[in-house]
């Protein structure tokens, strides 16, 4: 299958970036460290070129109702301008999708999802709107996208891109003319930090790119350091801590599917899933030692397989060996001591909180 491209490809060769694949695009991982692009997002700004991200607009008479049915959150009777995050289930309970949808008007949401996943998530929205008067329309190849996170993030885009953002409270949106075009600005991001994903034509994406990184008050950031901050606060990476096999309570993502709702693909099987309590939970362990646990690798107790790591580093921003794992309930509990398998050696550790570093988002 052919590498894709972002809009920002040229731009990013031009700055030396290391490329690798990443969810079917040529991408950047990192310009001039990891350490170093994780750290100006911590304490300042950067931007990194999100544009392999999917967009799929759902609009029309049923759209409401049609989403809640593919969605485990409950959108009714949202605010134009909110956002929700959740998740598509299988009928199983394992997970198709996780996303973003922004309610733009009462008949019109705009979905975000996986890079990866574009076309099957599609393909699972197609199928399962029979009954519903809606149309689905993938518009990612239209949009590009940047995400500019860190506590300097409003002021800079304030500054050199000339819009007005600071107005906006966590997880909401708006749509703005911007020299001719239509874009969205939304208060939203994957770093645990404050920010902003700017979404438009791939003219307005690298225009914005320029003035912001042209600044040198805002730092061009790979995908390497995207991971990096978005585990530190302990969110999930689709593939990694949620899939089809991993299901949102397992997942620790309980808050994010409402039960109440009348109905929605996947909640029969949740609901039994929580009568009988889930077998497995996603955890935090930290490492007596150094050692770096990485993912795949096994989860032990006396020498007995309970589980295995899902996401793992030395934490940029604390210094220590963290991971999170997938592991038996029965040993999830806060405090037990367990071991991680690094290639032949058992290396000592600890339950601890999935969050390793505190969230900055605007209150």
């Amino acid at each position: 299958m052919e590498t894709l491209k972002t809009c920002l490809h040229d731009k990013h060769l031009a700055l030396g970036a290391k490329m690798m694949p990443f969810g079917g695009f040529d991408m950047p991982i990192e310009y001039t460290s990891i350490v170093e692009e994780h750290n100006a997002v911590r304490h300042a700004a950067g931007i990194f070129d999100v544009s392999h991200m999917g967009e799929i607009l759902i609009k029309g008479e049923d759209s409401e109702r049609y989403i809640n049915h593919i969605f485990t959150n409950n959108i009714s009777r949202a605010a134009i301008g909110k956002i929700f995050y959740g998740m598509m289930l299988y009928p199983t309970g394992g997970v198709v999708e996780d996303l973003l949808v922004y309610k733009k008007a009462d008949k019109e949401f705009f979905l975000v999802v996986n890079a990866a996943n574009i076309a099957k998530d599609y393909e699972w929205m197609i199928e399962n709107s029979k009954g519903y008067n809606v149309e689905i329309i993938n518009q990612s190849d239209y949009y590009g996208e940047v995400a500019v996170q860190g506590p300097k993030a409003f002021e800079t885009i304030e500054k050199y891109i000339g819009i007005e953002v600071n107005d906006l409270e966590f997880y909401t949106f708006k749509e703005l003319q911007y020299e001719g075009e239509t874009i969205i600005v939304s208060r939203t991001g994957y770093t645990g930090e404050d920010g902003f994903e700017l979404y438009g034509s791939h003219n307005f994406i690298n225009k914005t790119w320029d003035l912001l990184v042209q600044s040198k008050e805002v730092l061009p950031c790979g995908l390497g350091c995207r991971d990096t901050l978005r585990f530190e606060v302990g969110l999930p990476l689709y593939g990694h801590e949620l899939d089809q096999d991993i299901t949102p309570l397992e997942a620790g993502l309980g808050s994010f599917v409402k039960l109440d709702k009348e109905e929605f693909i996947g909640k029969d099987a949740i609901l039994k899933q929580k009568a009988e309590g889930v077998k497995r939970k996603i955890v935090g362990i930290e490492l007596v030692d150094k050692a770096i646990p990485r993912s795949g690798y096994d989860v032990e107790i006396n020498g007995q397989k309970i589980g295995y790591v899902t996401t793992g580093y030395n934490s940029i921003s604390t210094g220590k060996s963290v991971c999170l794992a997938l592991i038996d309930s029965e040993y999830a509990a806060l405090g037990t001591d367990v071991d991680v398998r690094i290639r032949k050696k058992e290396f000592k550790g600890q339950v601890v909180k999935k969050r390793f570093y505190e969230k900055n988002y605007k209150k």
